[in-house]
């Protein structure tokens, strides 16, 4: 079906027209705060399938395929080839970090890619240095740089950040640029009323308030610019009031939060499939040992705090306890986060599941997970960073919802809850690229396929 025929077939059946999309010509720049494990991973990654030494696994951009039309029309091109996003070859890295090594130094200290592979990328990696950061010690106590920018106010600080991108912009031949936080997690904070507008932020940040943290002044930065902003962190970030408001003024993408990669990936995977067979869950204790700067960030209670509100909101998000007080309404959830050194990277986490059954017997489930953080979070960085450019050049402004597949703790309208099911996840996902270039969206209903419910019908 052609774009116009689809955008025809929408209307008729009162669905929005798909937009229209522009093409991605020329250079896209993808600028990172936080410089460390993932995005040394993310980028080495990218430079290794440029050059055919390895596979992009993990990522749907480049890696998944879509279904078009029925099961019976067999179209299920892979997604790169059907919406257009960038190609890795077109994408141009660059970002901030408190610390100055370069990034085949940075990844050479994470230790999370062998040596032969980042050798085999040396130059590349040797050729992205980072930018002076924004940093506050009051928002992650456990880390220190010295390369770090000084302002007078925070206005000033978010002033560089936009001078930097203008100039990097420029330096490269960039035609597009995406903002993707990859920064350590931020301490605790809520929302108050510097983050409620976008004059009010504004004055905030000439004030010096102490609730804006770093993350802000970078997402703050890139909106208003018109630039999509990704929160790969807990933090608040952009998940105020403000930010969605300067997002929609300026017309940019935002999405948020957290990295969905090793232990909440596994909680979004199963904890759907028992409530989809009506299970009962009582307790669900997980805990984690990590050592790498990640895990040494949230060794601080205030850090870890951070995160513990992100990954324990999943499972109520899914298993909606209001709405089954009798499976769910005494769930038990528990998190632990333990720095441990010697696993560098790779992370390892324990779940045991107390679950009941038919009569209220009782069971119970065990999962030893030994993944490697950076390794599962690297796709998703680069899938969400191509999906935000992509949505930015379709016209698609404000919260990206449809981006929650990739996100422990999605962003949503306000009043509006997460929906945190995986493979509802997916649907609205993959609906979402069918509506983008105006194909008919797929309900999985089936029934045509059967003559008798046909004629029902």
């Amino acid at each position: 079906m052609s774009k116009s025929n689809g955008a025809d077939h929408a209307a008729k059946n009162g669905q929005p027209a798909h937009p229209e999309v522009l093409p991605a010509t020329g250079k896209l720049g993808i600028l990172i705060p936080g410089l460390g494990a993932v995005a040394t991973t993310l980028i080495a990654g990218v430079f290794a399938v440029r050059k055919g030494i390895s596979q992009p696994f993990g990522s749907l951009t480049q890696m998944g395929h879509i279904r078009l039309g029925k099961r019976t029309d067999n179209r299920e091109p892979k997604i790169k080839d059907f919406v257009p996003l960038t190609e890795l070859s077109d994408i141009v890295f660059g970002g901030w970090d408190l610390y100055e090594d370069n990034m085949f130094e940075a990844a050479s200290h994470a230790k999370v890619l062998e040596a032969g592979l980042l050798h085999s990328v040396k130059e590349e990696l040797e050729a992205i240095k980072p930018m002076k950061a924004v940093f506050d010690r009051s928002y992650v106590t456990n880390l220190d740089g010295k390369n770090v920018k000084t302002g007078a106010t925070k206005w000033d600080l978010a002033q560089q950040v936009v001078a930097d991108i203008q100039e990097f912009k420029r330096v490269h031949k960039v035609d597009r640029v995406v903002v993707l936080w990859c920064g350590s997690t931020e301490k605790y904070i809520e929302a108050v009323d510097v983050h409620q507008t976008i004059e009010s932020f504004e004055q905030g940040m000439k004030d010096n308030h102490s609730l804006i943290a770093p993350s802000m002044i970078y997402a703050y930065a890139a909106l208003s610019q018109g630039i999509p902003f990704v929160n790969g962190a807990p933090n608040l970030t952009c998940d105020i009031p403000a930010m969605v408001a300067l997002s929609k003024a300026t017309h940019a993408p935002i999405a948020g939060k957290d990295f969905k990669t090793g232990q909440t990936l596994m909680k979004t995977i199963l904890a759907p499939g028992l409530q989809a067979r009506a299970l009962g869950v009582r307790g669900w204790f997980s805990t984690n040992i990590l050592g790498n700067r990640d895990g040494y960030v949230l060794d601080h209670p205030d850090n870890f705090r951070t995160k513990e509100v992100s990954k324990l909101g999943v499972l109520e998000d899914i298993l909606r306890p209001d709405l089954h007080p009798e499976l769910y309404g005494d769930l038990y959830h528990k998190i632990r986060i333990n720095y441990y050194p010697p696993h560098g990277d790779n992370k390892e986490s324990w779940d045991n599941i107390d679950i009941f059954g038919w009569l209220g017997y009782t069971m119970q489930i065990k999962i030893n997970f030994l993944c490697r953080d950076s390794i599962l979070a690297a796709p998703v960085a680069l899938d969400l960073a191509l999906f935000a450019d992509l949505a930015k050049r379709a016209g698609m402004s404000g919260i990206q919802e449809w981006l929650s597949f990739y996100l422990k703790s999605p962003q949503t309208a306000p009043g509006l809850h997460a929906d945190n099911d995986i493979f509802r996840q997916l649907i609205k996902l993959q609906n979402t690229l069918r509506h983008i270039m105006g194909e008919d969206l797929i309900t999985h209903l089936g029934l045509d396929y059967y003559q008798e419910f046909a004629e029902i019908l």
